[in-house]
């Protein structure tokens, strides 16, 4: 399967309802501090959305609900990885991303043979506190050479103009989280995102 080379990260279904009729056909859903309860209702409700736009979900974390959902993807963080049945995850059919932020968890992630790596953050980020500056563009060409023609996803500061640079380094797929979520025109830069990336 090829995914799209745009994915945005949302953290919540009103997101997908506002870009999904766009043309967003690879959406990753990450929802934080919310009960069982309230993630077995959202996810299925995710993936019946997606499914009727044609794009594909990816579930962030909660492999259990993405099974039980009948998801097809889900992306996991390395702390992630260590809780993670990936057996589990594999016999549901689930394809897997995974992050990295150097080499010791690329090395672990390419042992776990998963269908695309992230690298991030690639430009400097507000969304969460990391211990990691920025990879830069280099750090993007070196680990696709790593990995070769397994998807290579770049996080981190990204906006349209920046993938430009990203995909010349080596990106197969640029994602984006604050450029829209904190846009004053989401669907507009959402719209713009396409145009750069298609």
């Amino acid at each position: 399967m090829t995914l799209d080379r745009f994915y945005p990260i949302f953290d919540g279904l009103g997101w997908l309802e506002r870009t999904l009729p766009l043309g967003v056909r690879l959406v990753q859903l990450r929802l934080k501090d919310l009960s069982e309860a309230e993630l077995h209702e959202i996810v299925p409700e995710a993936q019946a959305l997606c499914r009727r736009h044609g794009a594909v979900l990816v579930v962030n974390d909660h492999w259990r609900i993405a099974i039980d959902a009948g998801c097809d993807w889900v992306h996991l963080g390395q702390e992630d990885l260590d809780t993670a049945d990936l057996g589990a995850v594999r016999r549901a059919g689930l394809r897997l991303g995974i992050s990295t932020h150097d080499h010791a968890e690329l090395d672990r992630a390419l042992s776990l043979a998963p269908d695309y790596v992230a690298l991030g953050p690639v430009y400097p980020t507000i969304l969460k506190k990391m211990k990691w500056h920025e990879q830069g563009l280099g750090r993007v060409a070196e680990w696709k050479r790593l990995v070769g023609d397994l998807p290579l996803v770049a996080i981190g500061g990204m906006t349209p103009g920046r993938a430009t640079g990203a995909f010349a380094a080596g990106a197969d797929i640029v994602s984006a989280v604050t450029d829209i979520t904190l846009n004053d025109d989401p669907e507009g830069q959402v719209r713009r995102w396409i145009e750069a990336t298609r």
